[in-house]
């Protein structure tokens, strides 16, 4: 299948249009014109998942390996050095960030995973639930959703009612969730002074990971390329951060 009749697929599911002006979706490694033999879905792109992957195949990752002014080669550093790896399997990538992020992850994760259903969208990446739940039910239920090996949070009210949410990084969006009157907003890679600032404002701030709050990108996407004549397999990357 030629990787053109892919991007057009997925420009349907997730208009490239959409992505952040910093962002880097899109065809990132390859020619519109190639084909491929199959298809694999993963957050990102590490080692593993090109050892797991067969030649001529096509990656697609949320995370873009590609990001800003890219001025050399050096294949002794990263992220050359997976490019390098890619290219002598002549394998092809693309990727969905911010575009899928808003058309279709935040959205999902809410629904499909944290089982809330979505009372109002502020912006393109803060959704809101309305919960009626006690804070320890509360973070039991964010615990198990997420597999979490423990949570890190500021101080939550003893009623949680209103919660919002943003897959990945969305700390900085912190001053539309305090006017949006959220008890609560789940996001990952919360900062210290991030911290302070949701504290100040009476927001209860839970960090669910970066990585564990968008690994169900694959699952996510994988119904919607049913329509491709093509195999199509889940191979996620690894969370570089152990728990110890």
């Amino acid at each position: 299948m030629k990787i053109s009749e892919i991007l057009n697929l997925l420009d349907k599911i997730a208009p490239f249009e959409y992505q952040e002006k910093w962002d880097n979706s899109g065809l990132q490694i390859g020619n519109p014109a190639d084909e491929v033999s199959n298809i694999i879905l993963s957050l990102d792109l590490d080692t593993s998942v090109i050892q797991q992957t067969s030649n001529n195949s096509l990656i697609i990752t949320h995370h873009p390996l590609i990001f800003g002014k890219l001025e050399q080669l050096n294949f002794s550093k990263y992220p050359a050095n997976i490019i390098q790896q890619l290219m002598n399997k002549n394998i092809k990538l693309i990727s969905l960030h911010t575009n899928f992020d808003k058309a279709i992850l935040n959205r999902y994760v809410l629904e499909k995973v944290l089982t809330f259903q979505v009372l109002e969208q502020i912006n393109d990446f803060v959704l809101i639930a309305k919960v009626n739940m006690k804070s320890d039910e509360f973070i039991s239920h964010i615990q198990k959703s997420f597999n979490l090996p423990f949570i890190k949070s500021t101080k939550l009210p003893a009623k949680i009612e209103r919660v919002a949410l943003t897959t990945g990084a969305g700390a900085s969006l912190l001053n539309i969730v305090h006017s949006s009157k959220a008890d609560v907003f789940l996001t990952g890679d919360i900062k210290y002074h991030e911290a302070m600032e949701s504290t100040s404002l009476n927001i209860g701030l839970i960090d669910i990971g970066h990585f564990e709050s968008e690994i169900f990108f694959a699952e996510a996407l994988k119904p919607y390329l049913k329509s491709l004549d093509i195999q199509i397999q889940i191979i996620n990357s690894k969370n570089p951060f152990i728990i110890s």
